[in-house]
């Protein structure tokens, strides 16, 4: 019976070191990621604006519901796995698009920046996450666990995935 509550100990031991570490961690961060893709900047720019079609490239992302517009910007929600909704703030067709989280109950919240660019045949494309994780077990996690970047990377595979279905 004492294994049981020195487990017990240790679990919550753990539990409470992890809470401590995430309350010492920053709370905002920068994480970018970059890949060339073997699209045209058209295709990519296409492909990452069309939010209605998210639902059939991205996991995680089971319907899209577009938002009444924001000082005249694109506004939509993603269900799925994390339900969010998402805001445009900047555009310049074909080179840039920032995208912000709207929410402002979930524990994390930022920005995403996307930047693309020709190069050779293909584009690359920068995503910069200019983040913050206000819950300290979820700053953990995403420091220690995830990574900062995990989400982005996701999404870039998911993207590389869509363009490659129709790429010669």
């Amino acid at each position: 019976m004492k294994w049981v509550f020195r487990t017990l100990a240790a679990l919550i031991g753990l539990v409470l070191l992890m809470i401590l570490v995430g309350y010492l961690l920053p709370q905002d961060h920068v994480a970018t990621v970059e890949e060339v893709l073997p699209a045209a900047p058209e295709r990519v720019w296409a492909a990452m604006t069309d939010v209605e079609a998210y639902p059939r490239w991205r996991r995680g992302v089971r319907s899209v519901e577009i938002l009444p517009a924001r000082d005249g910007r694109l506004a939509w929600r993603e269900v799925g796995a994390n339900t969010m909704s998402m805001g445009v703030e900047e555009s310049a067709p074909g080179r840039l698009w920032l995208v912000r989280i709207l929410d402002g109950d979930l524990p994390f919240g930022g920005t995403w920046t996307y930047e693309i660019e020709s190069e050779g045949a293909g584009t690359r494309i920068t995503l910069t996450e200019d983040g913050s994780v206000y819950n300290p077990v979820f700053r953990f996690v995403s420091r220690f666990v995830m990574g900062h970047d995990a989400t982005m990377r996701a999404w870039l595979e998911d993207l590389r995935a869509h363009l490659g279905e129709d790429t010669p």
